[in-house]
């Protein structure tokens, strides 16, 4: 194994490590997240059926050090489908290790290997890290995003 960490998907027995990065992710945003929902979340990633895939990034001494959810979406008005990138982590200890290039590389790769024709994702704005490596590997978008949440019923 090269010394510089590698990607692969996730799998059953990377729950624990897999927590204690999507509870990063989660703090990062201050979204409160439930030990319920986590276990969804890992329940949808390893249901064949289930859209959400994930991929973790692991170290040279097997540690994983980033994730990255994803999906599959259709594109009506272009007639494809794109890939959409849920959540991307990395351990604050582990930035600057080539994790994010690499999680970001490989999900490039899917997408072209599944015929995708873009890999699209948001983040905050004033997640100036984040965006400074986006801007070097993608482009941005002049689309805002808005959110409507439902009544509940």
């Amino acid at each position: 194994m090269p010394n510089g960490p590698h990607v692969r998907p996730a799998r059953a027995e990377d729950f624990p490590q897999w927590r204690v990065l999507y509870r990063g992710y989660a703090d990062f945003y201050g979204v409160a997240q439930t030990e319920e929902a986590a276990e969804r979340v890992w329940s949808w990633i390893h249901d064949p059926g289930h859209e959400v895939n994930a991929l973790v990034a692991e170290d040279a001494d097997g540690r994983l050090v980033g994730l990255a959810h994803y999906r599959p979406f259709a594109r009506p008005l272009s007639a494809t489908v794109g890939c959409f990138l849920d959540d991307l982590f990395v351990a604050p200890d582990s930035r600057g290790s080539g994790a994010a290039d690499l999680l970001l590389a490989a999900l490039r790769e899917t997408a072209a290997e599944r015929g995708w024709s873009v890999v699209r994702w948001i983040t905050a704005d004033d997640n100036h890290r984040a965006r400074a490596k986006y801007d070097q590997v993608a482009t941005r978008t002049m689309w805002i995003t808005y959110d409507m949440t439902p009544p509940a019923l």
